[in-house]
């Protein structure tokens, strides 16, 4: 499995992923799918950065999106990884982990004193996986 940055070129093999992640949250963003990946392919900055997983054929197996930004607690700035999804077909085989290792990685390169993601409480399998690779918090999410 190769973690690279996604190209433009990308779009089609990026597409049916996305459509999975929003399928799994019950979420339509059809009417901003093409903003977002003219985003992820011209980001500020900050972000929002795209990440893509390729198993050894070349086909794209997953991706993480992740942005950066300040914080009033540390001069640093913090990492935050937005989405992260893998093919239903090829889960079990270290594609989320290897995703968030990446993301880590550039947050290092970045200099931030933090990476930190949400999810639903009854994403069961993904909770394990973060288990193993990050400290859950006690903080509550509100939102409006």
């Amino acid at each position: 499995m190769k973690i690279r940055p996604a190209r433009a070129q990308d779009f089609e093999a990026w597409l049916p992923l996305w459509k999975g992640y929003q399928d799994y949250y019950k979420a339509d963003l059809s009417q901003t799918t093409d903003d977002t990946w003219q985003r992820l392919m011209a980001p500020p900055a900050d972000g929002p950065y795209c990440l893509l997983a390729e198993d050894v054929t070349g086909q794209i197996i997953g991706f993480s999106h992740y942005v950066f930004h300040g914080h009033t607690w540390r001069a640093q700035p913090s990492c935050y990884l937005i989405d992260l999804f893998a093919d239903a077909t090829q889960r079990g085989q270290g594609i989320g982990r290897a995703l968030i290792e990446a993301v880590y990685a550039r947050a290092d390169a970045h200099g931030a004193g933090q990476v930190y993601w949400l999810t639903e409480d009854f994403n069961k399998a993904g909770r394990r996986l973060y288990d193993k690779v990050g400290t859950l918090t006690p903080f509550i999410k509100y939102q409006r």
